[in-house]
């Protein structure tokens, strides 16, 4: 893909209208249309779940037994028609399917997604550091899983073949590092909607309550113990963050250009919310973390830039 091509694509990009930062779409827009549909349809299925637990959590502090089985039986149901392939003329089932069909799409990333959805109905945050990161294989690995699968098939004879490597593998560094910066990017804003997403016994080892980080998603000043927290976290990203750097230099002789820079592009935004966090002088808002339009913009077009100059003289891509 000439810098021209990318350049092209860039700029049919509105970042005004992106909303809540979906870096996985971004970063899929520089794909052949294709698999960018693809990536489209499998993350309207997943988004749609999401927010359908979200969203009934972020106004309800309690989901009753019933309901419980309700959200439970609709989770079910997605996972079983893909398991079949009887879409009853839903058009986003019916979509999913062919998407899953056409581009090889294991089963097991859809299975892994139900099986966080359904922590989430029966769980009201984590008990620990690991159960969090065991939720983050359903949550965080399943999608990237599914965005590193699109970038690693190829197409001969009409069809598309597997990737060479270890798509779970490859993706999950990428993945709890985009995760853990995501949960402190979004700190206040999970706190406004009643989700809670730092572990139980993190929050009691630093002598905190949910409480309190409700306090301080609220604007009461933030104590030392809760920076010291954020900081355990921070640390845990940048060992994810170092081994995202390793697979992506690891897998990219596998795939072509254009899929090689939506890894830097992902890689990148993410990269550049980390640096935001200040774990000493900080507040955490939503306002302090997120970039903007048009930051958003101007590090996927350095990003782009770089890796043009990166090709164009043979060297190591500047991440």
């Amino acid at each position: 893909m000439t810098t021209s091509h990318n350049l092209e694509r860039f700029h049919q990009i509105d970042f005004n209208k992106i909303i809540d930062h979906p870096n996985i779409l971004i970063a899929a827009n520089f794909w052949d249309t294709d698999r960018f549909q693809a990536a489209r349809i499998c993350y309207k299925f997943m988004r749609a779940i999401d927010d359908m637990i979200d969203n009934y959590k972020a106004e309800n502090k309690e989901i009753s037994v019933s309901e419980r089985k309700w959200f439970e039986n609709q989770v079910k149901e997605w996972l079983q028609a893909v398991k079949t392939g009887n879409h009853d003329d839903d058009p986003l089932k019916k979509d999913l399917i062919t998407t899953i069909d056409t581009f090889r799409i294991p089963h097991w990333t859809l299975e892994d997604f139900a099986k966080a959805m359904l922590y989430d109905i029966d769980h009201d945050g984590f008990e620990t550091i690991d159960t969090f990161i065991n939720y983050s294989q359903g949550a965080s690995v399943a999608p990237s899983s599914i965005f590193v699968h699109l970038c690693g098939i190829s197409r001969s004879n009409g069809t598309y073949n597997d990737p060479v490597f270890d798509v779970r593998e490859a993706a999950k560094p990428c993945a709890l590092f985009s995760y853990l910066v995501h949960i402190i990017r979004d700190f206040q804003k999970d706190q406004f909607d009643n989700l809670s997403y730092f572990a139980d016994s993190t929050i009691i080892k630093y002598g905190l309550t949910r409480e309190l980080l409700s306090d301080f998603a609220h604007g009461t000043p933030i104590p030392q113990a809760f920076r010291d927290m954020i900081r355990e976290y921070v640390a845990l990203a940048e060992k994810y963050r170092i081994q995202t750097l390793e697979v992506i230099d690891k897998i990219s002789p596998f795939l072509e250009a254009k899929y090689q820079l939506s890894l830097n592009i992902i890689y990148n935004l993410y990269d550049m919310v980390y640096k935001r966090i200040d774990v000493d002088h900080g507040q955490f808002t939503s306002k302090e973390l997120n970039p903007d339009a048009e930051e958003v913009k101007e590090r996927v077009l350095q990003t782009i830039l770089d890796f043009e100059n990166a090709q164009k003289n043979n060297i190591s891509i500047p991440i």
